[in-house]
């Protein structure tokens, strides 16, 4: 160790603001990312349950097109 050197003190050595600011920002990111996440997992979910209804709605109404076909007596 050089004779010039001061001790070193573990109880000073802090990240400072700088620190902070780093944690704070990645904390931030990740939070939007989530928000972003739940968004598109939401719409990806919405646009299935509405092909899987219109999918349901053609089926039935193909099965059902033979039978509600209009009569012509009267």
């Amino acid at each position: 160790m050089a004779t010039g050197d001061k001790e070193f003190d573990p109880d000073t050595v802090t990240p400072g603001i700088w620190g902070f600011v780093a944690t704070a920002a990645i904390a931030l990111a990740v939070v939007g990312i989530g928000f972003d996440m739940v968004r598109r997992i939401r719409r990806t979910n919405y646009k299935a349950e509405i092909s899987a209804r219109l999918e349901a709605e053609l089926a039935e109404r193909e099965a059902g097109a033979p039978a509600s076909a209009p009569d012509d007596k009267q």
